[in-house]
C-alpha cells in the first residue's frame, strides 16, 4: 500500500473526523472508499457520453445493424 499525504479543507476534514467516530472507521478508509466510487462514477460518466456521442454517428448504427442481421441469420440456420 502506498502512502499518500494531502491536505482538505478545515470543515471537510472536520465533517470526515466525525464520522470516522460515529462510524468507529479510519479516516482513510472512508477516503479510500468515497474516492473509489467517485473514480467509479466518473468512467460511467465517461462510458455513457462516448455511448450518447456513437448514438449518433449513423457509420455505428449501421455496423450494428449489419452484426443484428448476421447473427439473426446464424439463428436461422441452426433452427
Amino acid at each position: 500500500m502506498t502512502t499518500f499525504t494531502s491536505t482538505l479543507p478545515e470543515e471537510l476534514f472536520e465533517q470526515l473526523s466525525e464520522i470516522a467516530k460515529r462510524l468507529s472507521v479510519p479516516k482513510n478508509k472512508i477516503i479510500e472508499k468515497s474516492l473509489t466510487l467517485y473514480l467509479q462514477q466518473l468512467s460511467k460518466a465517461e462510458y455513457r457520453k462516448t455511448y450518447q456521442k456513437m448514438s449518433g454517428d449513423t457509420d455505428v448504427f449501421s455496423l450494428a445493424e449489419e452484426g443484428m442481421q448476421e447473427y439473426y441469420q446464424q439463428l436461422n440456420k441452426e433452427d
